[in-house]
């Protein structure tokens, strides 16, 4: 019995435990895919290879498993390049594999003919091209393995038409085998006294839940230490819902005096990176002591030096960590301890400035408005997908998660267009592995125009994702229609036309008409509770919210720049 590289490659990513591939086919992957499905791996064609690799990854995240992302020659992977560079910088486990020319066409301008591997290593962990059919199991194995391994990130193997058509006696093919998972790194005990001790003597203590510990689904652990020693906490974008963000200890509405005044920080699963300013003055305090738990030992004292830093998993680490505390009988009192009441007076100031902004329901609408009522209305377990500029920094405080892996936004990398491929894949998740659970994608208007036509995708597989565009007519800012007029009026297009501007008013939601579907404009809170309504009780297809809001409306003031200066 012979088979061939198709088969081979299908059997080998099921055997690894790979569920999920998304991809756009074409020659030299159209058979691929055909044998994927064989397999019994779930295949999902996208519309755009970047979405489609932000899918993998975003899968990959969710499930703990890397996604893949399957994709034609030359342009094909070129355009999976962002998204490689984002899974990469996220920290996603994510295999891309790309067909390329056959291997007798390399050299003399073959279709589609690029040098694939190497221009994929600067953004894997791993990247190679199995040299024959009978030695893909070995590579695949290698991939998967090294995308998942220690800090997750990317491996690209490149199949040429040659090796993909090529056959091979099914008995000389290497038995297929998948490694046995990697056991969690426990924390050296010393490291965690030192821990214990630091944060027992320290005044004004605080913990930072990072992205890290929602992948490693430590939030059992983490929220039994905030709970028990009540040291308030701040969540990063990504690490929202590890504790719930409803809990009394988080102090996510006085982040700035937070971090400005913290003596003792405990860092889990987070980067000192530049959305946590670099761990550095003037957002921190010049003599702070930092506790870095991190799973990559090459994180550590990267922007400064840490007092104590531990290689661990962040479960085993903070449950010794939890233990060691409660031998000290260490908890701090909430009523009439000085960090807390500073941090509840500046609690109580921001959050009256977001109600009063949040209550204010004149048209135009503002930010805070929309989130309200966003808030109030979507399912309370929604998996929340948020990108743009100020719709994602803005929603990140009113769009509340209480439960972890439920927030996916651009994260480190900044990247826009990650939106729709991102919801694309958490609907696959909750059908899969929730059901019922509700995919809530909230979009900048500029945003959503980096990967709009995925609701085409959406429709395909009958995915009730709900989107709610923020339409100020620009990017951080637009203008009304009559001002828009008068700009592009007064000459070229090109010249008077800002950098920073869209055209007003577009009605994003008539996408849904392609479809024989209607969609939803709101200028109203109460248009935007109707229709959202309207969009939960859907449960097989799409949903397109646009909501206008005022093109000027902003963010509230800052006290620092939103970027801090590093240390050079």
């Amino acid at each position: 019995m012979v088979t061939d590289g198709n088969t081979i490659l299908a059997e080998s990513l099921k055997k690894q435990g790979v569920e999920y591939v998304f991809g756009i086919v074409g020659i030299p992957v159209i058979e691929t895919a055909l044998a994927f499905q064989v397999a019994g791996l779930k295949y999902i064609g996208m519309r755009n290879e970047q979405a489609a690799c932000y899918a993998a990854q975003a899968i990959g995240y969710l499930t703990g498993k890397p996604g893949v992302c399957l994709a034609v020659s030359g342009p094909g992977l070129l355009h999976c390049i962002g998204g490689m560079a984002n899974a990469q910088v996220n920290c996603w486990p994510l295999v891309v594999i790309a067909g390329s020319c056959p291997e007798d066409h390399e050299g003399i301008g073959g279709f589609q003919e690029w040098p694939q591997v190497d221009s994929s290593r600067m953004y894997c962990k791993y990247a190679g091209r199995p040299p024959s059919p009978k030695l893909i199991p070995l590579h695949v194995e290698r991939a998967v393995r090294l995308a998942a391994a220690g800090r997750p990130g990317v491996s690209y193997l490149d199949v040429p038409g040659t090796l993909l058509l090529g056959e091979v006696d099914e008995d000389k093919v290497p038995e297929l085998y998948s490694a046995e998972p990697v056991k969690l790194a426990h924390p050296d005990p010393a490291l965690v006294s030192q821990a214990a001790d630091l944060l027992a003597k320290a005044e004004r203590p605080l913990i930072i839940v990072g992205k890290g510990s929602a992948y490693a689904h430590a939030e059992s652990a983490v929220t039994k230490l905030v709970e028990k020693t009540k040291i308030p906490f701040l969540p990063t974008p990504m690490g929202k819902g590890v504790v719930p963000d409803e809990s009394q200890y988080c102090v996510s509405t006085a982040r700035t005096q937070a971090l400005l005044k913290a003596d003792v920080i405990l860092l889990l699963g987070a980067r000192l990176n530049w959305m946590l300013h670099f761990g550095q003055a003037p957002r921190y305090a010049p003599d702070v002591k930092v506790i870095q738990v991190d799973i990559s030992p090459e994180e550590f004292h990267n922007s400064i030096k840490s007092e104590v830093a531990v290689h661990s998993d962040i479960k085993p680490f903070v449950e010794a960590l939890t233990h060691k505390l409660d031998e000290k009988k260490f908890s701090l009192e909430v009523a009439g301890n000085k960090w807390w009441q500073a941090l509840q007076l500046k609690q109580k100031a921001n959050i009256e400035f977001v109600e009063a902004q949040a209550n204010d329901k004149t048209v135009p609408l503002n930010y805070y408005a929309v989130f309200k009522t966003v808030q109030a209305n979507i399912p309370r377990d929604s998996v929340i997908v948020s990108e743009g500029a100020n719709t994602m920094d803005i929603g990140r405080g009113l769009l509340l998660n209480n439960l972890p892996r439920h927030r996916l936004d651009a994260g480190t990398f900044g990247t826009m267009g990650v939106g729709p491929g991102f919801a694309v894949a958490a609907a696959m998740w909750c059908r899969d592995h929730a059901p019922g659970k509700r995919v809530v994608c909230v979009e900048g208007d500029s945003a959503f125009g980096f990967s709009g036509m995925e609701i085409e995708t959406m429709f395909r597989y009958k995915l009730p994702v709900i989107i709610i565009i923020v339409n100020n007519n620009g990017i951080y800012s637009g203008f009304d229609k009559e001002t828009m007029d008068d700009l592009q009026s007064s000459g070229d297009p090109t010249q008077c036309t800002p950098p920073t501007s869209l055209s007003s008013e577009v009605r994003y939601e008539k996408m849904m008409e392609m479809f024989g579907e209607s969609g939803h404009f709101c200028r109203t809170v109460e248009e935007i509770e109707l229709a959202i309504k309207k969009a939960v009780a859907t449960t097989d297809r799409p949903s397109i919210i646009n909501v206008a809001i005022s093109p000027q409306a902003n963010r509230k003031p800052q006290t620092f720049n939103w970027l801090t200066e590093s240390k050079l």
